[in-house]
């Protein structure tokens, strides 16, 4: 049966990125028909609007999305619903995708890239599971507003409003769950227990949902000590799972242990397994068409999608297989480049990708 794939390229280095990842989709074995929709700030040029409807529309229908990345500076002055930003946010809200995985694995190729020594992150494999369409992301009331009592009566006030429902925190928890019994068993909650009520509240059902899972061993540990330990003894994690705030900030984090943020892939699933796959960098507009985008994000990226959305995971890991290789072999884009090395451009490593899969 032939999958549908959304392609959106978005802004800045997504359209390069992309075009390596739709020659690594179209070099396998897969029966797939892909349709490509503008997304972001091109899309707003073009539409006034950064999602438009035709692009939601062929979202909805797809099986999966591959989304390269959206931004750039020349639209920080507009209304922030208008900014590029908005099209991930509106797709994670309209296509319910709640559960993001975000993997941070070191490959031994790249140890020397890392910001901590090697021996603190050779052999590193973290699964960071973020609640992706909670949290103070999207709570309600939110906006700016004046104090009309208090001891700042008078002034101008920004707020936003954290809040979970119970059954938003028990689907992510059953999510990290299965995923750890898949892996070492072994998941860690991350919250702010000791100040939030929110994070209390996350953290009783977690417990509770733990009862189903006896097999797994369940930790709990405070956003700040997380980050900590992090960069103090990373390979002591094997899955996390935390909110959509300090998922965002604690995946950003363990993107840098593994030598760059441009290995890094991510995919964000509803409960249907559509999923929208991306690379967890942002759109670099400063080096946008200079050919040195790294792109095995992106291409990592598409490993997860055969893997989570197509159930292709023998093709997911001969994907994985030819990005090791090609590290193994010495090629490197700027981002990580250094003497005794090839440095290579977005597109030769594309080519150097293909061939290690043929």
């Amino acid at each position: 049966m032939t999958k549908k794939i959304a392609i959106l390229p978005g802004d800045g280095i997504g359209p390069e990125i992309i075009e390596q990842a739709k020659r690594v989709l179209s070099a396998l074995p897969v029966d797939i028909d892909t349709e490509t929709a503008m997304v972001g700030g091109a899309a707003y040029d073009k539409h006034g609007h950064p999602l438009p409807e035709k692009t939601l529309e062929l979202a909805k229908n797809s099986d999966a999305i591959l989304f390269g990345a959206v931004g750039d500076w020349k639209y920080d002055s507009l209304e922030r619903d208008l900014r590029p930003e908005q099209a991930i946010l509106g797709l994670r809200k309209h296509l319910g995708l709640f559960a993001n995985f975000r993997p941070a694995i070191l490959f031994p190729e790249l140890a020397h890239a890392s910001s901590l020594k090697p021996d603190l992150v050779a052999g590193l494999d973290i699964l960071i599971m973020r609640e992706l369409t909670g949290d103070i992301y999207f709570g309600q009331p939110r906006g700016v507003r004046v104090l009309d009592e208090g001891p700042f009566k008078g002034e101008m006030q920004g707020f936003d409003t954290m809040h979970y429902a119970e059954s938003e925190v028990r689907r992510i928890a059953h999510v990290a769950f299965q995923a750890a019994k898949k892996r070492n068993k072994k998941l860690c909650n991350v919250d702010k227990a000791n100040v939030l009520e929110t994070s209390q509240f996350w953290r009783d059902i977690v417990t509770e949902v733990a009862k189903e899972y006896p097999d797994v061993e369940l930790t709990h540990m405070y956003v700040d000590n997380a980050a900590m330990q992090l960069v103090r003894a990373p390979k002591e994690f094997d899955v996390i799972v935390t909110g959509n705030l300090f998922g965002d900030i604690l995946s950003d984090a363990a993107a840098m242990l593994t030598g760059s943020i441009g290995m890094l892939p991510s995919a964000s699933l509803n409960a249907s397994k559509q999923g929208l796959y991306e690379p967890i960098h942002g759109s670099a507009p400063d080096i946008a068409g200079k050919g040195v985008a790294n792109p095995l994000a992106m291409i990592l990226s598409v490993a997860m999608l055969l893997r989570y959305s197509l159930d292709m995971s023998p093709l997911a890991d001969k994907v994985e297989s030819a990005v090791s290789s090609v590290l193994r072999q010495g090629y490197r884009t700027p981002d990580l480049y250094q003497e005794g090395t090839i440095k290579v451009s977005t597109s030769e490593m594309g080519d150097a990708i293909l061939k290690a899969l043929n």
